[in-house]
């Protein structure tokens, strides 16, 4: 969750002995991406639903480190390779999924039909804009454009649930609209940039 380089340095004083003590203890790299992602889900299901929006968003914070420490343990012990990738973007999804879902929970137990539909919008146009990079690479584009990828959806869903829990009205559900449309336009863009290099000169898709 944390891709910036610079955050990654600012931890990694306390994230490279923390992989090192791990790795002594024969816990794998997988076992701390599985627990952490775990971790998440259970956590976004639990408070996000009971408006325990503080909370929820602060332990994810600390969670996310997951992400980092995983990382750090595979390059210390020379495991580092496709399979952690392969499996660090899979449980992404669950982790991407049970925030989004939280929240459509929350809005259907308080009678707020508009932030459940907001939320399922933003999820369902999150993990199409993950499929269709997956899509590209699968068939031999990228996709690697959008205005919307995974670090800002999630940086702007926290930040939107953390003003919320401090009492913010309003920005939670707006926040959740303009995921969903950051995330059709998105799509789009990847779509027209794969059209483009799968069809060179085709000015538009009915080319």
């Amino acid at each position: 969750m944390l891709n910036n380089p610079a955050a990654r340095k600012v931890v990694s004083g306390v994230i490279e002995p923390t992989a090192r003590l791990l790795l002594r203890m024969h816990i794998s790299p997988d076992a701390v991406t599985i627990v952490g992602t775990l971790a998440t889900v259970t956590v976004a299901l639990v408070c996000l639903p009971q408006g325990w929006f503080v909370a929820a968003v602060l332990i994810i914070a600390v969670l996310a480190m997951s992400d980092l420490l995983d990382g750090t343990m595979a390059r210390l012990s020379g495991t580092s390779g496709p399979w952690g990738n392969f499996l660090d973007a899979t449980l992404d999804r669950f982790a991407d999924g049970a925030v989004f879902g939280g929240l459509a929970l929350y809005g259907a137990f308080n009678d707020q039909p508009w932030i459940t539909a907001a939320a399922l919008l933003a999820l369902v146009m999150g993990q199409v804009t993950s499929y269709a990079k997956a899509r590209a690479e699968a068939v031999g584009a990228t996709a690697n454009v959008g205005i919307a990828e995974r670090a800002e959806r999630l940086l702007i869903v926290g930040a939107a649930v953390l003003l919320a829990g401090l009492g913010v009205p309003y920005v939670l559900p707006a926040a959740l609209w303009i995921l969903g449309g950051l995330g059709l336009i998105t799509v789009a863009q990847r779509v027209a940039t794969v059209r483009r290099q799968l069809h060179p000169g085709s000015g538009s898709l009915g080319d």
